[in-house]
């Protein structure tokens, strides 16, 4: 296993890790507390959260795998030379667990809050199924010959894909609406800091050990960084420029007096609808 040739280039690949870190995982507070002060979820789009869970969720088996594998690890090292490091640092361990509880968190306010008629696409639904499905039947077509670490580029691969279909939905919804009212620009702030940061700390690794191989023996993440900067930029283009201050229209539609809270708030409302 390769050793770092530079202190401080080692010093500087932890920081920029835990800077990755705590913005992606506080990236995920601003929408959970705007959910919260609003008691709905009228604005988010719920198969982005949906897909987001699945993507996270087989996020967190990729690096948990290989972080803590010895057996995934040795078949990393057969495959890209011992003298390559696992390119998967604690904090992305970290980052994955927190991911998946703070998703989780927010399906459950799309399940208690306010959502109007807003669902999930069936369309989310199947890919999701499709998608669990396939991770089933690589998980036994592995098990013969023992192919951790093809299993779990799978699962890697299963992310990057969850990833670039992700945020359609609700860039789309942006569009149709003209607005982005009910989504937190907070989130995708924070997001943008923490795929840079990332990508980074993917730059240095590479730079102390001479070798590239760390951007495409983890292609997954260099992906992960690169689109969701790309969206990251879209949102702050709609949120900042195309849709400034623009707040959403709701068909009005009849409701009873115990739900007599309007779906999107008056421009009135002291409440800031963007957090």
């Amino acid at each position: 296993m390769a050793s770092w040739n530079s202190i401080p280039l080692e010093i500087t690949y932890e920081v920029l890790g835990w800077a990755a870190f705590i913005s992606w995982s506080i990236s995920f507070y601003p929408q959970v507390i705007l959910n919260f002060r609003r008691k709905s979820v009228v604005g988010l789009n719920f198969d982005f959260v949906v897909l987001n869970l699945t993507k996270h969720s087989s996020y967190l088996i990729y690096n948990a795998t290989l972080y803590f594998s010895s057996a995934v690890q040795k078949q990393y090292f057969e495959k890209y030379g011992l003298g390559q490091m696992i390119p998967v640092a604690a904090n992305d361990v970290a980052f994955s667990i927190h991911a998946v509880l703070l998703t989780a968190i927010t399906l459950y306010q799309i399940a208690i809050y306010e959502r109007g008629n807003q669902k999930v696409s069936k369309i989310s639904i199947g890919i999701v199924a499709a998608v669990w499905l396939g991770a089933a039947v690589c998980v036994f077509l592995a098990l013969p010959s023992h192919s951790w670490l093809w299993l779990i580029s799978i699962f890697n691969s299963i992310q990057v894909f969850m990833t670039v279909i992700k945020y359609i939905p609700q860039a789309v919804m942006n569009f149709l609406r003209k607005s982005t009212d009910g989504f937190s620009i907070g989130n995708i702030l924070l997001d943008f800091s923490g795929g840079v940061a990332n990508y980074a700390q993917m730059a240095v690794q590479s730079i102390d050990q001479g070798s590239w191989v760390n951007f495409y023996g983890n292609i997954g993440k260099t992906l992960l960084s690169l689109i969701s900067i790309f969206f990251d930029l879209l949102f702050m283009g709609q949120h900042y420029v195309l849709y400034r201050g623009k707040r959403a229209v709701i068909t009005p539609k009849i409701i009873s007096k115990e739900s007599a809270e309007p779906l999107v708030k008056s421009s009135d409302d002291p409440v800031s609808e963007n957090v």
